[in-house]
């Protein structure tokens, strides 16, 4: 049985990937963790996280919290040698370097995953064998209105492993004028990334490639939060045979 803490636990998120550790017969849910009081799966919520991993005595800690506080909770877990699985986006990559440090530091591993929807994972790898043969691209991923960041980590994701088998190029006419500030989205090496957010939509992407005379859009679309729970359950099992720090479920998948 591998231990496991949730931290943001009270949060839609965290209350689902509390029962998902609960249900799962090689886990065991020893604790659970948030800036609010109350109960989740039948356990008293701590308030701070250090008291929680030194009396649960976790294994691993499942993070599902903010951005503003995700950095600080991974160090925390790795400073006790708690491997942390990490679904909170919003990490910089000075951030991720420091992570990673840290994991090495500690001989702690550390994961990653700005999905943890296995479509979402396979979306990406499509994305990036078809970006070889249709290099113009841009990405629209729609979330719900109460996401912090943006763009999403898995647009980001994509639109960086797009870039590794893509030169860098503009789209697009190269006389165009935007009329409004950012109207043709953010730009990755060239790729325009683009956000939504509307209430009703959970988590979505398309990735859109145009070529002459055609166009080929793949797309995911989460319509509950429990279709990232065989992603998450799998990131804990396999977390601590990993070493140093590891992004992107794809890299748990045979």
């Amino acid at each position: 049985m591998i231990k496991v803490l949730v931290n943001g636990a009270m949060g839609r998120m965290g209350r689902t990937v509390a029962a998902a550790v609960k249900s799962d017969p090689e886990l065991e849910l020893t604790g659970v963790c948030d800036a609010v009081e109350g109960e989740v799966e039948g356990l008293k919520v701590f308030t701070n996280l250090n008291e929680a991993l030194e009396k649960c005595k976790p294994e691993v800690m499942v993070d599902f919290t903010r951005p503003n506080v995700v950095f600080e909770n991974v160090m925390t877990a790795l400073k006790n040698k708690v491997s942390p699985v990490v679904g909170t986006t919003g990490l910089s990559d000075e951030q991720r370097g420091k992570i990673r440090a840290a994991a090495e530091e500690n001989n702690t591993p550390a994961f990653i995953a700005p999905n943890f929807a296995i479509g979402a994972v396979l979306m990406m790898t499509l994305s990036q064998k078809v970006a070889k043969y249709m290099p113009d691209v841009e990405i629209i991923e729609l979330h719900h209105d109460k996401k912090l960041d943006a763009p999403s980590g898995t647009a980001e994701l994509t639109a960086k492993m797009i870039s590794e088998v893509r030169t860098p190029h503009k789209q697009g006419h190269p006389d165009e004028e935007e009329r409004l500030k950012s109207v043709r989205g953010a730009d990755y090496e060239g790729i325009k990334i683009h956000s939504v957010r509307l209430p009703g939509y959970v988590a979505h992407q398309e990735v859109i490639f145009g070529g002459l005379g055609q166009t080929l859009t793949i797309r995911h679309d989460s319509t509950g939060r429990d279709s990232f729970m065989p992603g998450v359950v799998l990131a804990c099992k396999k977390v601590k045979s990993l070493k140093g720090l590891t992004v992107g479920l794809d890299k748990l998948l045979d």
